[in-house]
């Protein structure tokens, strides 16, 4: 193989190289045989160069063109010249120059492709995955990843400047009762024990300030063992970070830095600061923890227009003191089959009913229960809503509170969506705060923790019941999806236990589970807080990607396989023996290939 070396990349040829001899490296992106002249897109992650092969300038070279194909990979010496004014290509930077090849070297030819890089876009998923490093070749990809890069750097000098540290934290550690499903690891030297791999450095992160570090970072790898979505890996990035001796404001300030310089990196503008708003408004009007402010359409409740119903379910709700909410939707004719399916829709969301209601054009209510409202009904619909007039629809739910607020908030995005009500040209950030501490698991019949048993309560939390008590966590919303949130941690013993003590965890499971953060507790423990972010996702939401497999180099399918590598695979018996383990169940064969 000849020597080589590389004089810049192929998107880096500008003016100033005209009439030198370079050497470029990279894929064959495209080739055309024109006889005489073969001429290629060599191609490498900064872009584009056309090369020329002339018989006439270099027979022995030419004749070498002539194996070429599509992704082999090649280095090749030329002079730039430029091209004839009628083949310029004005779309690509470096279009008004082109390589006379004298010297070609093929470092390694490339079979047929599975799929070509251009109808990848087309082909299954599943199948761009088993090639994913065919995949990472494209573009669209290549851009995806860098952009990522950038805006993670720029996130760490952010940091750095600010005075933090970037520490990494282990990554086989101790399996707890709290939070997400974990992965556990066995260990091999103590047979019968097992590491757990961390959700988040949650933990560490607050023995660091223990530690008396004050400011930490780091671009974190976290695992859950819990079914994938669009939004969620089970395997994904953090940036964690966390501070000492600060408040909710100091946290908000730092993050709103990072994610301003965020957008900047992506190419849009955002300016902090950033919207507050309080856990009880956002469910109130918008039924979820993360609403989407691009669009209006709020939650209003209507309990008011039937409490002297005689309409059976309705007037239940009411005697029970249940709750019923409406989603006013103006000057939309749906047809009766569109209402019909919105009805279906609910009902799949999990609903128990959904109820239209609409004024006509000749002022009359419409609506399945129609015969059974007053008929001032049109009247007081608009006392409730003044803005309320023909050509209107009412979606009305009735139920429990939060059940009722949550499936209304289901059905606002999807109205939002389908209906076209979102402005998607504009970014809309939020904080979300004043968290409920805990909330009731009707399953378990027991209280938890709604954030993590370490979250600060806030104000005069003693005197209150489990369900008013506040919690001083926060979290930052992006176009009605949770970026990350944090709280100020709980720094005091007491403190600490009554919390446990609140949430039915004993003295002894304290202990084993979480004894050396109460003993650092009680030996110098700072005030302090902290945040994670998750970065896939908010790199998806930055580059308007539908899936977060779309910005993570080797992600994982649905169904948490990694259908390259053929993982998750089955472990040999004599290997499992060094572990102490016997597999019982049968294996699930993977249908990834």
């Amino acid at each position: 193989m000849k020597r080589f070396e590389r004089s810049v990349f192929c998107g880096e040829v500008a003016a100033q190289h005209l009439g030198k001899e370079l050497t470029l490296c990279g894929w064959v992106n495209k080739r055309r045989d024109h006889g005489g002249l073969i001429f290629i897109d060599l191609r490498d992650r900064s872009g584009l160069m056309q090369v020329v092969f002339d018989a006439k300038v270099a027979a022995d070279v030419h004749e070498q063109a002539h194996a070429l194909r599509s992704e082999c990979v090649i280095s090749v010496t030329g002079k730039v010249v430029e091209r004839t004014a009628t083949t310029v290509n004005e779309d690509l930077p470096t279009g008004k120059w082109e390589m006379q090849a004298s010297v070609l070297t093929i470092h390694n030819r490339a079979k047929v492709l599975p799929f070509t890089l251009d109808e990848a876009h087309q082909v299954d998923e599943e199948l761009r995955l088993t090639y994913r490093y065919l995949d990472l070749r494209r573009p669209e990809m290549r851009d995806r990843i860098a952009l990522r890069h950038k805006i993670i750097f720029a996130m760490r000098q952010v940091l750095d400047e600010q005075g933090f540290y970037e520490i990494e934290t282990p990554i086989l550690t101790k399996n707890t009762a709290e939070g997400a499903r974990e992965y556990i690891v066995p260990s091999r030297v103590q047979k019968g024990l097992f590491y757990a791999l961390p959700q988040s450095p949650q933990v560490y992160k607050q023995l660091l300030m223990a530690g008396g570090l004050e400011r930490y970072f780091q671009v974190a790898r976290c695992f859950r063992d819990e079914d994938t979505r669009a939004d969620r890996q089970p395997e994904f990035t953090q940036l964690d970070l966390e501070m000492s001796f600060i408040n909710e404001e100091d946290i908000m300030a730092i993050v709103e830095k990072l994610i301003v310089k965020a957008f900047d990196v992506a190419g849009k503008k955002i300016t902090a600061p950033f919207r507050r708003m309080p856990f009880d408004e956002a469910f109130g009007t918008y039924g979820c923890d993360k609403p989407d402010l691009r669009f209006g359409l709020p939650i209003i409740d209507c309990a008011a227009l039937f409490k002297d119903t005689e309409i059976a379910f309705l007037k239940s709700v009411v005697t029970k003191g249940g709750a019923l909410g409406c989603l006013h939707i103006p000057q939309h004719h749906f047809s009766r089959s569109e209402l019909e399916s919105w009805v279906n829709r609910a009902l799949l969301n999990g609903a128990k009913g959904l109820l239209w209601i609409r004024l006509n054009n000749e002022g009359k209510i419409e609506a399945p229960v129609a015969k059974f409202l007053p008929e001032d009904f049109a009247e007081r619909i608009k006392v409730l809503i003044p803005s309320f007039k023909a050509g209107d629809t009412l979606f009305i739910m009735a139920g429990a509170l939060k059940e009722t607020w949550t499936q209304l908030g289901r059905l606002r995005l999807q109205l939002g969506d389908l209906l076209q009500l979102i402005d998607k040209s504009r970014d809309e950030l939020l904080w979300v705060t004043d968290f409920p501490m805990f909330e009731y698991n009707e399953d378990s019949g027991r209280w938890a923790a709604m954030h993590h048993p370490f979250t600060s309560p806030k104000g005069d939390w003693e005197s209150q019941s489990h369900g008013e008590i506040k919690a001083r966590a926060y979290d930052i919303v992006l176009n009605g999806v949770e970026l990350g949130g944090g709280s100020i941690r709980i720094h005091n013993p007491e403190l600490q236990a009554k919390v446990f003590k609140m949430i039915d965890i004993d003295s002894d499971d304290m202990k084993r589970h979480f004894g050396f953060l109460l003993e650092a507790q009680e030996l110098g423990f700072p005030p302090h807080g902290g945040l994670a972010i998750g970065l896939d996702r908010f790199v998806m939401l930055l580059l308007g990607c539908a899936s977060i497999r779309e910005v993570i180099a080797f992600p994982k399918t649905q169904s948490a396989a990694d259908p390259m590598m053929q993982a998750p695979t089955g472990v040999d018996a004599r290997k499992l023996a060094d572990y102490g383990l016997k597999v019982f169940a049968e294996p699930v064969v993977s249908k990834t290939k």
